[in-house]
């Protein structure tokens, strides 16, 4: 109900029952007559806030209902605003941990990327657990590191590559987000850490985990036939779909993983700093770095936090080389020191050095686009000077040459081991089934 006050008073007469209201004689026309209130919210002793606002009233509409709706709209308001304020003045930060922020960023300095309590979507208020969350049960949902020497028989890390290469393309087809393909990697590997897969059956497998991931990320996810045409109608409907009930059953229906975009999101906002302007380059060249990552076998080693911490390090140093790299608020949120990434960075810059000769285009070709800032056509700057800590390190001393064997032969060779093409256009690169 609402209450008078001082500050609010109705400038008619209010009608508080529905029958009267209805039995009230119409206005009569161009005869309607504004007033206006005042509504001015008082002051506490340790608030500060200050809301002005004044409404009109016409005399046609002057109902409770209209009334109430104008005051319970300043209402809000002023609680909103008394809200900041009164959270604003709060010592403990939601980590517990004395953060600073200022307005001029010192690399020593830990900027609290958490201060912005307006954006839901950023859950600002529970951030750090969820996160702490998501370092504890990374652990539990990786794939086995070496699934390939000791399960597969008839599928290579080579084929996996040419997989994860075509599912780049299907999820740029569809306009998937990032997380779907993220998960379908996810799904992939831990569904052939403990099955024995044919190279044939591969394709199918990969796209019933996309299904799944789509099911999970997207707002509308492709349908099942959709996922047979894109395959050239390879397999049919009931094959993906028993392939998908396969699976869920052995994941056990656990479909929630951290993946490194999970990480990478928040790893962006440690390195950009609340009070600096967003680098657009920054953030694509990261997740470049991290998308490189899906098509190497051998970067299932590193969890997916390491890796994304690692693409922020190393995308620092090619945007930003006179800068450091790293910083107290990247320490603070990653957890990781420099010496932690070392091996990691060494084998991303190796995949990004090797990438401009590999067959895989996939990822390449999308990174080249304007929409990505072209990050895929930027070339490492190797005389640059590479700053961990208080030492300098020469880029050359990173190892351009670390593990530098190329992901296979020639893409021909490759191809003939994983059946049909899906479609002209969209992963043309399977061969056809009589080649195989």
């Amino acid at each position: 109900m609402l209450k008078s006050s001082s500050n609010v008073k109705p400038s008619s007469k209010v009608i508080t029952s529905k029958q009267k209201l209805d039995e009230a004689p119409p206005p009569p026309p161009m005869a309607i007559t504004c007033t206006s209130m005042d509504v001015s919210p008082t002051q506490s002793e340790n608030l500060s806030v200050s809301l002005d606002e004044t409404m009109s009233v016409c005399d046609s509409f002057k109902s409770p209902e209209v009334e109430y709706v104008a005051v319970d709209s300043i209402n809000k308001k002023t609680f909103s605003n008394l809200y900041i304020s009164e959270h604003s003045k709060s010592t403990d930060n939601i980590c517990n941990r004395d953060v600073s922020v200022e307005m001029e960023i010192d690399d020593d300095q830990i900027v609290d990327v958490d201060s912005n309590f307006m954006d839901p979507q950023l859950c600002a208020t529970i951030a750090c657990d969820i996160y702490k969350h998501l370092r504890a049960s990374e652990v539990n949902k990786r794939p086995s590191t070496d699934f390939m020497e000791k399960v597969q028989k008839d599928v290579t890390p080579s084929m996996r590559a040419i997989l994860i290469d075509w599912l780049v393309e299907v999820s740029e087809e569809y306009r998937l987000v990032p997380d779907t393909l993220y998960l379908t990697v996810n799904y992939i590997d831990r569904y052939l850490s403990g099955n024995v897969m044919n190279r044939q059956r591969l394709q199918l497998l990969g796209v019933a985990c996309m299904m799944i991931a789509s099911k999970y990320e997207e707002i509308c996810a492709p349908q099942v036939e959709e996922f047979c045409y894109i395959t050239d109608n390879t397999y049919f409907k009931d094959e993906v779909l028993e392939m998908e009930s396969s699976v869920l059953n052995y994941l056990k229906f656990e479909m929630t993983a951290p993946t490194t975009k999970c990480f990478l999101r928040r790893f962006v906002r440690a390195a950009q700093g609340i009070n600096e302007v967003p680098l657009m380059q920054f953030e694509c060249l990261a997740n470049y770095l991290a998308e490189l990552s899906l098509l190497e076998y051998s970067m299932l080693s590193y969890p997916p936090s390491k890796i994304a911490a690692s693409a922020i390090f190393l995308a620092n140093f090619i945007i930003l080389p006179s800068k450091r790299p790293w910083n107290n608020t990247l320490l603070h949120y990653t957890q990781y020191q420099p010496s932690d990434l070392c091996s990691c960075i060494k084998d991303l810059h190796r995949l990004c050095s090797n990438n401009n000769n590999s067959s895989l285009l996939a990822i390449r070709e999308k990174y080249s686009q304007h929409k990505y800032k072209y990050v895929a056509k930027k070339s490492l700057t190797r005389e640059s000077g590479l700053m961990s800590g208080s030492s300098s390190v020469k880029y050359e001393d990173w190892g351009s040459n670390h593990g530098s064997k190329v992901l296979g032969p020639t893409f021909g060779a490759k191809a003939r081991s994983l059946g049909r093409s899906p479609r002209v256009g969209v992963g043309s690169r399977f061969m056809s089934g009589s080649e195989v």
